[in-house]
């Protein structure tokens, strides 16, 4: 049975706000990509998916499926680098989702 007040109960917080800050980003999106947009082979789907909807449509989808299912957590993650990537140089601001990343990345790396 997973435990929702320990680890597992911490990530799926971090989650709802790293979906939250997309949302207040105006970068959660109604409708999924294509299949083939998936079938990348590069990290991060970049050559396929914009870096939010990696998030969205695998980071997320992945990690909801993995506390759903009760399997072992990430030893790891360094998600948040990728982000201060992505919003250099963009007119919008990421930090809210920057700062939830982060928070997701330390959380499972100090676990």
């Amino acid at each position: 049975m997973t435990d929702f007040g320990g680890i597992t109960g911490q990530v799926a917080d971090r989650l709802l706000g790293i979906e939250m800050a997309l949302r207040q980003l105006g970068m959660w999106e109604t409708e999924r990509p294509p299949a083939e947009a998936f079938s990348s082979s590069e990290p991060f789907c970049l050559d396929t998916l914009a870096f939010t909807q990696w998030i969205q449509f695998v980071f997320l989808e992945r990690m909801k499926l993995i506390i759903e299912n009760d399997h072992p957590l990430p030893a790891v993650s360094g998600i948040a680098p990728m982000a201060e990537e992505y919003f250099r140089g963009r007119p919008e601001s990421g930090q809210s989702l920057i700062r939830e990343l982060e928070a997701f990345d330390k959380l499972l790396s100090t676990g």
